[in-house]
């Protein structure tokens, strides 16, 4: 048996090198699939939309390179294959820092630029396959055998590579550092070819030197990763980046400005600024806790920053609180970083603070926390009766498993500009919250802009009042946001229409430590503009529907023109 003229000795050891060669292949072709699509998912949002888009995408130009291999002459087929798996190497390892860079300096070029990279190593997968197979039909002549071994490695080499990229390589890069590791393995796999197949390739000393330099370019992006990703990151921020994170849920930047200001953002959105996040937390707390007869048993979903926690524990009559935020390094950091520490007060910080896993719940990683309270806020602690047990779940998960009822629910999730947190503002969702509240007890629920988003804001009204609440909407002003609104709920069976308007309004004194709110401002958070609660929709957002990121969506096309 022979390769291009030449004599093979060892078929079996073709088979066995080739069948290595397209296991790696598989693993870094999914790869690179999520790769962008979890890019373009951070920077464009709709993350759904983008992985659909981007993968399909890469199918079908893999459908093309599958085709164009037809014209290339057998006599290249090695030389082919370890080219194209070197260049391959290189567009994936250099396209994400590229797309990234392109995003924050030309933004108009951005499409294009983005598109080009996905378009090219999607040809670029497509040709792999069908070439190592015209390779493996020297020592496998039958059909059936070859494209089995073949594309049996590269299914394999798919699974393996989808559950690395998804639980193994996230705790050690981030996305550019994923894709430059990625390069190498593919600039490697070259190389362990070029090796094996150096006396039957027709241009056998070009190869290593392409492949060396190649290698040398992704190891720098590799070890400079985080450099390049701040620097390219950094033009999408107003202020420093002074602190950066991706973590198995989303990407955490934090910018601080020369006088001090921080901004904390989740998937380039801004969650809160230092300047005026006390107006919103505030908002987000007081309202529902300072009119419920009953405080004992508080649940915050969301708001792994603390500043919630913060606000809660100014009244006395607290005994637990429950912290359910999904993100591990967002408490972390709530407790270890000074910015946020001072914010917060030290909220996270005490001794009482526990990792609890009831009827089946895990929680994530344990977050080791230390008293240290900041200025006034020690002195809230100083009963130190109050105990916050913190879990690291989908907090749809705990909803639904977990045994309890709680006096206030305050509600701090992301809006709902990815698909996935719909499920999290659903009828279904507050359905289940339903069984978890007092009789007494309040739920507040921060509902996005009423003025830019109104629709959004009005089917979180909806869909609680269809779970069986009553309702109450309130909306200020917060600087960093705009007008912001959001929606008081309790029993639809103790609350009459007037009751809770009522409850609200006439609640007793708010605690003397607040910045901003007042009871006069809690009356006037209810007024509304002509028609600025009045809509034509009637739909309810729901796990099946998820008619609110529908409306997120329309609220940002329409911000856009």
């Amino acid at each position: 048996m022979n390769l291009n003229g030449k004599t093979i000795r060892s078929p079996k050891a073709l088979v066995a090198v080739l069948g290595i060669s397209m296991l790696f292949v598989g693993i870094c072709g999914i790869s690179y699939e999520y790769t962008f699509s979890r890019l373009a998912s951070d920077i464009l949002g709709n993350s759904v939309k983008q992985w659909a888009i981007i993968i399909g995408l890469m199918m079908l130009f893999m459908g093309i390179g599958a085709d164009l291999q037809k014209y290339f002459p057998d006599k290249y087929n090695v030389d082919n294959f370890v080219f194209f798996e070197i260049i391959l190497g290189l567009l994936g390892g250099l396209g994400p820092s590229i797309t990234l860079y392109a995003f924050g300096n030309m933004h108009d070029h951005f499409i294009l630029i983005h598109y080009f990279f996905i378009c090219s190593i999607g040809l670029l997968i497509g040709l792999e396959i069908p070439l190592l197979t015209r390779v493996n039909e020297m020592a496998v002549p039958s059909l059936k055998r070859n494209l089995g071994l073949i594309l049996k490695m590269d299914y394999i080499g798919s699974f393996i590579g989808a559950l690395v990229w998804v639980f193994i390589l996230p705790r050690f890069f981030n996305v550019l550092e994923i894709s430059f590791f990625l390069g190498i393995v593919n600039v490697v796999v070259a190389l362990f070819a070029w090796v094996w197949f150096s006396p039957w390739m027709q241009y056998p000393r070009i190869i290593p030197a392409f492949a060396v330099a190649s290698l040398v370019i992704l190891t720098v992006g590799l070890f400079n990763g985080k450099t390049i990703t701040i620097t390219a990151e950094q033009k999408l921020y107003r202020d420093p980046i002074v602190y950066t994170r991706t973590t198995m849920y989303q990407r955490i930047v934090i910018t601080k400005n020369y006088s001090g200001d921080l901004y904390f953002y989740i998937n380039g959105h801004l969650q809160f600024s230092s300047l005026d996040e006390y107006i919103y937390h505030e908002f987000l707390v007081h309202p529902a806790m300072a009119a419920v007869p009953k405080k004992q048993n508080i649940l915050v979903l969301g708001g792994g920053d603390g500043l919630a926690v913060r606000e809660i524990l100014k009244y006395k009559e607290v005994h637990s609180v429950t912290l359910v935020d999904i993100d591990p390094e967002v408490t972390r950091l709530a407790a270890t970083n000074a910015d946020l520490v001072k914010m917060n007060g030290g909220s996270l910080t005490g001794p009482k603070v526990k990792i609890h896993s009831p009827e089946g719940i895990e929680p994530g990683e344990k977050v080791s926390l230390t008293q240290f309270g900041q200025g006034h806020f020690k002195r809230f602690r100083s009963d130190d009766s109050v105990e916050i047990h913190l879990y690291h779940i989908d907090a749809f998960k705990f909803v639904e498993s977990i045994s309890g009822i709680f006096d206030v629910i305050v509600i701090d999730f992301p809006d709902a500009n990815h698909v996935e947190l719909a499920k999290l503002y659903s009828l279904e969702f507050y359905t289940m919250l339903k069984h978890k509240l007092a009789f007494d007890g309040l739920i507040i629920q921060q509902s996005s802009n009423p003025a830019l988003a109104k629709e959004v804001f009005l089917v979180v009204g909806r869909s609680m009042e269809a779970a069986g609440f009553r309702t109450l909407p309130l909306h200020q002003t917060v600087p960093s946001f705009g007008d912001w609104g959001w929606w008081i709920a309790g029993h639809e069976e103790r609350y009459g229409p007037e009751t809770l308007k009522r409850l609200v309004t006439d609640s007793p004194g708010l605690p003397d430590d607040v910045q901003y709110i007042t009871r006069n401002l809690i009356l006037a958070s209810q007024q509304f503009g002509k028609n600025g609660l009045t809509t034509d929709n009637t739909d309810l957002n729901t796990l099946l529907n998820k008619r609110i990121f529908y409306y997120y969506e329309q609220a940002l096309e329409k911000m856009r023109q």
